[in-house]
Formats: structure tokens, sequence, C-alpha cells
């Protein structure tokens, strides 16, 4: 500190690294501008810098920071104008989001639109050289995870990924929640904060929030949390003649009714039928894992396993519960082949409801002078009473032909 309590700055520094110091990257050129006191312009040469500590301090690993400063560091620039003059330098292919982000990241995160030139176009458009973008913003706004597929900027990428790992986390606690909730309420509990805290431990976790997010991601089952909190020969024990018990008073047998006739999922695991192939009781089925989502349950023959052969951890061993199946309306899907002829659509659908087919969806695919392919959802009791419709169908003369459908 020196007269007037000023501040004074000594620097001991080789030529070197004076050379570096005056004309590297962090040279102080506030100083070459004589700009001082509170009201003097922040350092441009230092915007890399915070900004790399910012993709540093939300990175997930150091691939995802690797990936961001490599775009950072070796940039192709563009300059681009706001439309107070200002300049901005961003990577070539860089777009109206990027550079709303590097305007600020508010304006980035409440962006929804943007004029180049004064021309409203496309977030994906790429800028050019002397380009003004005004970014069009609204309310708080969300960064939108498409936007992830174009954005070249690390700063960019970085803030959208932490929105959608924020979001993504928040929709797991949710459902995590609700999964525990109804666990404990069929057991007669409540699953208060208090409760839950006795088992963080036995699940090496330290938040119930991390809990309900690993239920929600399909970590941990509901079944697996009120097992934890009512640990003990005795007490399982009673707890299993009460379920036993509400079940026989729910549906006047042992089993307990459940909405979806599978066997071998995992207790608590949410389930359904992929639309790809639409599974029948009496197909030969598989289940497939998504953790958040549960199991898809496809036919053994469907093509989209095939996107699944070098994941064997994602796959369930699990079959039809006949006698849960037996109360449920299934739907199968067929594709035809018709003969576009008068009456042909009437007699098809005549017969389809002669054997006791309720058709609830159907799709011309295909039209031609001679013949229309059909897309066919009918209502059905299991793969027998399908196949039954099929083979009427097929003695039709209008129908060229009739196959399964299960692409």
């Amino acid at each position: 500190i020196g007269p007037q309590q000023k501040r004074i700055e000594v620097q001991i520094r080789s030529r070197a690294m004076h050379e570096v110091a005056e004309f590297g990257v962090a040279a102080h050129w506030e100083y070459k501008q004589g700009a001082e006191g509170p009201e003097a312009p922040e350092g441009e040469a230092y915007r890399w810098v915070r900004e790399l500590l910012d993709i540093l301090e939300h990175a997930t690993g150091t691939d995802e920071f690797l990936e961001h400063t490599r775009m950072d560091l070796f940039p192709d620039q563009v300059f681009c104008f706001t439309p107070k003059g200002e300049l901005i330098a961003l990577p070539r292919g860089a777009t109206p989001v990027d550079f709303a982000y590097e305007v600020h990241s508010e304006v980035g995160d409440a962006c929804v639109g943007a004029r180049i030139n004064g021309r409203l176009v496309p977030l994906r458009t790429e800028l050019r050289n002397g380009d003004q973008v005004e970014i069009v913003t609204s309310g708080p706004g969300a960064p939108s995870p498409d936007w992830e597929n174009y954005v070249v900027t690390g700063k960019a990428r970085s803030r959208i990924r932490r929105f959608v790992r924020s979001k993504q986390r928040a929709e797991y606690f949710r459902l995590g929640q609700a999964i525990i909730d109804k666990a404990f309420g069929e057991e007669g509990f409540e699953a208060t904060g208090a409760v839950l805290e006795t088992v963080l431990g036995g699940f090496n976790l330290r938040q119930v929030e991390d809990l309900y997010v690993a239920v929600g991601e399909g970590h941990l089952t509901g079944d697996q949390i009120v097992d934890a909190v009512f640990e003990g020969a005795e007490g399982m024990a009673n707890r299993r003649r009460k379920r036993k018990r509400r079940s026989k008073k729910k549906n006047g047998k042992g089993a307990a009714d459940s909405p979806i006739p599978i066997r071998g999922l995992i207790p608590g695991m949410a389930v359904h039928f992929a639309s790809c192939c639409h599974p029948l009781p009496g197909d030969r089925i598989i289940g497939i894992t998504t953790p958040g989502k549960g199991a898809a349950i496809h036919t053994v023959d469907c093509e989209t396993l095939e996107s699944y052969q070098e994941m064997p951890e994602r796959w369930l061993d699990v079959a039809w519960d006949i006698d849960s199946a037996e109360q449920r309306v299934n739907v199968g899907r067929l594709s035809l082949v018709v003969a576009n002829r008068l009456g042909s659509l009437a007699t098809l659908t005549s017969v389809v409801a002669k054997n006791l087919g309720n058709i609830n969806n159907l799709k011309i695919t295909d039209r031609s002078a001679d013949f229309f392919d059909l897309s066919l959802d009918i209502e059905v009791k299991d793969t027998e009473h399908l196949n039954e419709i099929m083979a009427a169908l097929r003695s039709i003369p209008a129908v060229n032909s009739v196959n399964r459908d299960i692409r």
C-alpha cells in the first residue's frame, strides 16, 4: 500500500515472462487502456479463463471438460455483432444459441428465437462473419435438450447439459417418491423422512433425496426400501401375512391382482408392453430394462431386440401369468394387403367382429389402383385368438395377405 492508500504492484520477471505477460492471452489490456476504478471495463483477456473455470465447475468428468475446452481453445472464429454494436467472437459453425450464451448465461437460457440481420431465422442457423444477431427472449426460460445437437461452444453445451441433468434428477425424484409412497402404503405405513433416513447408510446414500432418485432411476425398488426399514425375520413374517390377507380380501384368491400379467419381474418395477411388436399372452417374451422407465416387454422375435445384443445386463427372463392374462384385453397388430374393390373393408370388419375381435385402430399405409395396405389393431384375448382371426381373414377373396406385425 503506497501513498494515499493506493496499491502498488511490483513485478519481477524474465524477458520471456515479460513478453507473455504483455502479449499473451492473459495480457493486462485494461492497464494500457488507462481504465481504473470500479467503473473500469472488465478485462476481455481474462474472459476465457473465467469461462474455462465455469465449464470445469459444471463438467461431470474429464472427458466432458476436454471436449468443451478443445472447442474453445482452438476455434476457427466468426465475428458477429449485437444490435448495440458489441463484437462477439465465436467458433465457426456457431449458432444463435451459442451467441446468446456468449452474451450471458441467462440470455441463453431464456432464448426462444433469433433475428440475423433483421430476419427471423431458426436457432440452428450457422452464423457468418459480420452478422448482426438479435436474441429474442421470453420469461425466465429454460434450455431445450435439442440445442445440444447443434451448439458448438463449450459454454453453451455445458449449460444445456447441466439443465438436462437437473431436470432428469427432478423427474426421477418425483417418480421415486411415488414408488416409495405406494410401497409403504401397501404395508399400511407412511414413508416419512425420518424413517427413510434410517436406511440411507445401508444403500451408501447421504440424503433422502438421493434415495428417491435411486428408486426413480431403477437402481433400487420400493420393496427393497420397505424391506430395509422392516428388517428382521419376525417383522418380515408379519408383513407377508398382512400382504397375503389383503390380497385375498381384494380378489378372493391367494395371488395379488396385477394389471400386467407378467412373471419374473423385479418387485415394484414399472412395466409396459412395447408398441413395436404388441406382445400377446401366449407369445414367447423378453423384458428389456431401462433406468427410470422400468421394463418393456417384447416378443422374442422383435427386430428391436437386435439393438440390445451387446447389453445382456438389461435383459429379463419373463413369462406370462396366464391367470391374470385371462382378465386382460390385449391388442394385436396385423398388416394386410387388400384388393381395392367395392365392399372389401366392410367384409373385413365383419369377419373380425364375427370372431369376437374388436378393431380399435385402422390405418391405410399405402394405396394403389388395385390394392391398399392396412395396419389393423385388434383387441383379442391372446395369441390363439389372434391366429383364429388371421385364418378367417385369409379366407376372404379380397384379402391378398395377412401377417402379424412385430416390427
